[in-house]
């Protein structure tokens, strides 16, 4: 993956989880004054089940029943700090890491992680920290270094048409 494989780079935007906790008690406080579970939720934008979900856990905990619990799942290994290092030393290339050609690899990546932060990663899941942070494989072309562009052109306009079978005209032979 080196510069002209890298497109969109960028981290997906985090959801806003004190924006969201809001909502939920701005509902929690429309359900105190006695609005239905489906008039909240056109009101907020949200299906019915959410609202009705929202509306149980406010009977059953008030405020606090809606407070947000944070992002869900494991806490990432990298800081933000330490994958914006890996994002650099990525787009500076794989020859400026010390590698002879100019191709990333999931085990260069990998061994690149490893070497920056102390952090390791198996190969085979360094593709999805790739991808959350805005990386895409590519597979690079495969052309000869010696192609002569020039060269191809000539060939397919002068002499392929030459090559080419023509149909027989009036008098050939015919095969039906």
């Amino acid at each position: 993956m080196g510069k002209a494989a890298v497109y969109g780079l960028g981290m997906s935007k985090p959801r806003d989880h004190a924006a969201l906790e809001q909502r939920r008690t701005k509902a929690g406080i429309l359900f105190n004054k006695g609005y239905s579970a489906p008039e909240v939720a056109r009101r907020f934008g949200v299906a019915r089940q959410v609202a009705y979900r929202w509306k149980d856990a406010w009977e059953q905990g008030g405020k606090g029943a809606l407070a947000s619990k944070g992002p869900a799942g494991r806490k990432p290994k990298l800081t933000g700090e330490q994958i914006h290092r890996v994002t650099e030393a990525l787009l500076t290339g794989p020859a400026a890491q010390g590698y002879k050609t100019d191709l990333w690899t999931l085990p260069r990546v990998a061994a690149l992680i490893k070497d920056l932060t102390g952090v390791r990663y198996h190969p085979g899941h360094v593709w999805r920290l790739m991808g959350a942070n805005g990386f895409s494989c590519q597979r690079p072309e495969r052309r000869a270094v010696e192609r002569d562009e020039k060269a191809i052109r000539r060939w397919q306009r002068v002499e392929w048409p030459a090559l080419k079978k023509r149909p027989a005209g009036k008098g050939g032979p015919s095969y039906s």
